[in-house]
């Protein structure tokens, strides 16, 4: 009875010194006195401007994705061809990886964890209706040797029920984005009906999968692009409005893999009519990001372009 009484006791005085709340000194909730992240952080609308923007090569009209691998950033586009580019922070092309047998559908994102590198071949917003969805996995150690073993990870989503052709641009069934953290590959949609992604889980290993749902949260646009930062254990999404206006998606001192259960910093960025692909970081707090080449005479006309943005103050 002693036993179970002090038990009780230790549990109760635990439980009393933790409070809940917003702890991040940036947020305008921000509660010194919480030791529990709620997830109820709220921020002010901010609006940056990229420390700089440079014009890519031709060769990039369609890039989809960035990675910072190698001391390069690393891109690829998104149905033109099978080269992983590697890009210094200016732009400049340095490298060019060409695989025997590697073949590029459509090409969406690249992520990495300290083995691979990952392409995710699943871009799916013509009709919604793919059944080839796939992750290809490439060994850094042979990354440069073009017989390099290729793995598949195919997957479909769990809760994928209708497989008929959709109209373009219609489907919640479409992604651009994904990280790769520990033994698991984590999707981000891009979910054209509502505007909010779901992300999904899957296996890392070669294989074909069911990927799980596991949460859903409204963006209020089109997510394209992903990275993870391991030291600041921060997730940075980037995409765009219905009206190509693009913003990044800070997600911090989250709970595990709930990726959505803590901080959650909505940037946007000076950039109209830009449609953003791909975001990667060196450090945590200096981000470069891709768009496409988008032209729609006589509104608009934006060349394929690099941009770095300071996030340190966020």
């Amino acid at each position: 009875m002693k036993v179970t009484f002090f038990f009780f006791l230790i549990f109760t005085i635990t439980t009393w010194s933790q409070i809940s709340g917003c702890t991040d000194p940036l947020s305008k909730k921000f509660n010194p006195k919480a030791t529990v992240n709620d997830g109820s952080c709220c921020y002010k609308k901010v609006k940056i401007k990229p420390d700089f923007s440079v014009q890519l090569s031709d060769s990039l009209t369609e890039t989809s994705s960035l990675l910072y691998f190698d001391s390069l950033l690393w891109t690829i586009n998104d149905d033109t061809d099978a080269t992983i580019y590697g890009m210094n922070t200016k732009g400049i092309i340095e490298k060019k990886i060409n695989i025997n047998g590697l073949k590029n559908k459509e090409w969406e994102e690249i992520s990495q964890d300290n083995d691979y590198l990952y392409l995710g071949d699943f871009g799916n917003n013509y009709q919604g209706n793919r059944t080839d969805l796939r992750i290809l996995r490439l060994a850094k150690n042979e990354y440069y040797n073009n017989l390099a073993k290729i793995d598949t990870i195919a997957f479909s989503y769990d809760d994928q029920t209708d497989l008929s052709a959709q109209k373009p641009n219609k489907t919640n069934f479409d992604c651009e984005a994904f990280v790769v953290l520990q033994d698991s590959i984590y999707l981000f949609t891009k979910r054209f009906k509502d505007l909010k992604t779901t992300v999904y889980s899957l296996p890392k290993q070669p294989g074909k999968y069911i990927a799980k749902a596991k949460e859903t949260f409204k963006t209020k646009g089109l997510v394209t692009g992903a990275t993870y930062f391991e030291a600041t254990k921060t997730i940075a999404l980037t995409g765009y409005s219905k009206l190509l206006k693009p913003f990044i998606y800070l997600l911090s001192d989250f709970n595990g893999t709930d990726f959505f259960s803590g901080n959650k910093r909505k940037i946007k960025l000076k950039l109209p009519f830009h449609q953003v692909e791909g975001i990667a970081t060196p450090d945590g707090f200096n981000y470069y990001i891709t768009n496409e080449k988008m032209v729609r005479k006589p509104i608009f006309n934006v060349h394929q372009q690099l941009h770095r943005v300071d996030l340190s103050p966020f």
